[in-house]
């Protein structure tokens, strides 16, 4: 990306980025793809709602604690081998539960793929400042349009796939053949991994800890959970909200095919602004205000206009693309952008495990969305203060307590 095509470094470079894109397509369905076959899932293999329910909340869960894990890993074998181990975890634990007859064992193996798809996504940002420094925003922009294409691609897929190859275990198992394919595109940025990069001594090495005793680092982590929050929210419970309202279940889903199709541009879009304004407070006050404009008619409007809340929540959730270039852009180093990454995504999805569960619990006991809807609307206070602060101009070196933290 920074060379003529001609050249044998331009070449190096665009073989580095078709293997960060493959990889980053690859980052979201294994997670998404139980959602739309979980009744099946259930029955074939005679899940209780306790196991089932497990397995909504494990991606969020998985993103925390191997989000965690993730520095020391790629500090003691390389970044490239890391993920190299998490491709080679995303690929056995799919395959795998595909075709256990235990529940337990299904919940053990998605555990597995999650982590090597959490381990991955983490290192994301970091493999962008390493290999591509001056073109942090477009390399950004593409790999989150790729994500955003493929966690697409998978929740509209998985149920036509699954029809077409005679169930959900062959539509698992044919998955794996893109997971496959990120494997062999990365084999050869394994020889990336030796030098000075990969073997980080104690002296340079930035820890998860010596984030967490920064306010950038919490500011970061608060605005990455509350965005999350709001993601998931949406696109677990926007069709149900439609529908009460007294929307068919096919115009239901048509609306929420609106709320995730309209930020696929975003997400090339929005990395690529982030990184020429530097401090993209404009554009982050703007994405608040879509958000602000979406709830609002839900809460006193839903079936005028429909189309158009969702649209403005679609706009609303434009802050993950954002956030996911302020992760390169907010340290000075790879090995910083690890440990900001690390520690902003692991304390972020636990912040957002809990938003969905709260969201739907409280429009049961209350028999309404309108009490949910209006603590969606007071949790943009705390992410419009957390958001602001990441989006001003600051490095994550330049904030640390201790360079070594544990």
């Amino acid at each position: 990306m920074t060379s003529s095509g001609s050249s044998p470094q331009g070449r190096t470079h665009w073989l580095v980025l078709v293997a960060v894109l493959v990889l980053a397509f690859n980052l979201r369905p294994v997670a998404v793809s139980v959602g739309p076959v979980l009744t099946d899932i259930t029955a074939d293999l005679s899940l209780g709602a306790t196991t089932a329910g497990l397995l909504t909340s494990l991606p969020t869960v998985c993103f925390a604690v191997f989000g965690a894990l993730t520095p020391e890993i790629s500090r003691r074998i390389g970044m490239h081998f890391t993920v190299a181990a998490g491709l080679v975890a995303l690929i056995t634990g799919q395959l795998a539960r595909a075709w256990v007859e235990s529940g337990w064992a299904f919940l053990l193996l998605s555990i597995l793929a999650l982590g090597g798809m959490a381990t991955c996504n983490i290192l994301l940002p970091s493999l962008v400042r390493h290999h591509f420094p001056g073109r942090v925003g477009l390399a950004t922009a593409l790999y989150s349009l790729l994500m955003s294409v493929g966690v697409t691609a998978a929740s509209i897929g998985t149920v036509p796939l699954a029809n077409a190859l005679g169930g959900w275990r062959a539509a698992f198992t044919a998955g794996v053949a893109v997971a496959v394919a990120a494997a062999v595109c990365w084999i050869p940025m394994l020889a990336h991994n030796s030098g000075r990069h990969a073997r980080a001594s104690a002296t340079g090495h930035i820890g998860f800890g010596a984030v967490a005793r920064t306010r950038m680092g919490w500011a970061m982590a608060v605005f990455f959970g509350l965005q999350s929050t709001y993601a998931y929210t949406i696109f677990g419970w926007l069709p149900t909200v439609y529908q009460d309202a007294g929307m068919t279940q096919v115009n239901a889903g048509v609306m929420l095919g609106i709320a995730t199709g309209v930020g696929i541009p975003l997400a090339f879009w929005v990395p690529r602004y982030a990184v020429r304004k530097q401090a993209p407070v404009g554009l982050f006050l703007t994405i608040m205000g879509c958000l602000a404009v979406g709830l609002f008619g839900l809460l006193y409007d839903p079936m005028t206009l429909p189309w158009l809340w969702a649209v403005f929540l679609a706009l609303g959730t434009a802050s993950f693309p954002l956030i996911l270039a302020l992760l390169g852009m907010r340290s000075r180093s790879s090995g910083g952008t690890t440990a900001l990454s690390s520690f902003t995504q692991s304390v972020g999805y636990l912040i957002a495990a809990f938003g969905p569960v709260v969201f739907g619990a409280l429009g049961g006991l209350t028999g309404t969305w309108t009490l949910s809807l209006w603590i969606l609307v007071a949790l943009m206070v705390p992410m419009t203060v957390a958001g602001y602060f990441s989006c001003r101009v600051w490095f994550i070196e330049d904030h640390m307590v201790g360079r070594s933290g544990q």
